[in-house]
């Protein structure tokens, strides 16, 4: 039954919840400023796709390990005017030459990753020297009464949606995991608290 839910039912609900313009308004922010060759992480079923801007973005390569969110993916991909690749992998399987992206982009995503030093590891080589790594994630509430719920509820809510911690510090991971935040912002972008406090920024 858990294996039916993970490949038919999850992708249907997290392509709902994703497609969220509360969700739309930190991907229009975030995703424009990606440029030249692009590795989007936890590419999902594509909703960052629209915003990426043609003049900017010479390729795009995008890494996902559900096969039912990549499908989605690639029929959104055919709309946009950049060459895009699609690969139904995790991060560390792509075989990718070092150094060679210029942005990396992370939303709504490392809440899900069981093994981020790899992951950060991973894209620590190869993103080249200067590039960026553009993230927008939802974590950790600063309230303290929020962030008690958070670790409450994180056991019970974690194999509902597909491995995700409502209580990761996002902050302080990217820093452990080799990176240089240069932007950071944060704030609460809707009810309930638990599920929407965002951080946006980039890190090199």
């Amino acid at each position: 039954m858990k294996k039916l839910y993970d490949r038919h039912l999850l992708p249907c609900l997290t392509d709902l919840v994703c497609s969220s313009r509360i969700f739309a308004r930190t991907r229009a922010a975030l995703v424009p400023q990606a440029k030249g060759r692009v590795l989007e992480i936890g590419i999902g079923s594509g909703h960052n796709l629209r915003f990426y801007h043609p003049d900017r973005v010479t390729s795009l390569t995008g890494v996902d390990p559900s096969a039912g969110m990549t499908r989605r993916a690639r029929r959104r991909a055919v709309a946009i005017p950049i060459p895009v690749d699609i690969v139904s992998l995790e991060l560390g399987e792509i075989q990718a030459e070092t150094a060679s992206f210029d942005s990396i982009v992370c939303t709504f995503t490392l809440c899900t990753i069981p093994d981020l030093e790899a992951a950060f590891r991973e894209m620590r080589r190869v993103l080249r020297p200067g590039g960026r790594l553009l993230f927008g994630e939802h974590g950790r509430a600063p309230d303290a009464a929020v962030a008690r719920w958070q670790d409450r509820l994180t056991p019970l809510w974690r194999p509902l949606a597909g491995g995700c911690h409502l209580n990761r510090d996002i902050p302080e991971l990217i820093r452990t995991g080799g990176f240089r935040i240069e932007e950071l912002g944060a704030d609460y972008l809707s009810r309930p608290r638990i599920l929407t406090y965002v951080y946006r920024g980039c890190a090199k």
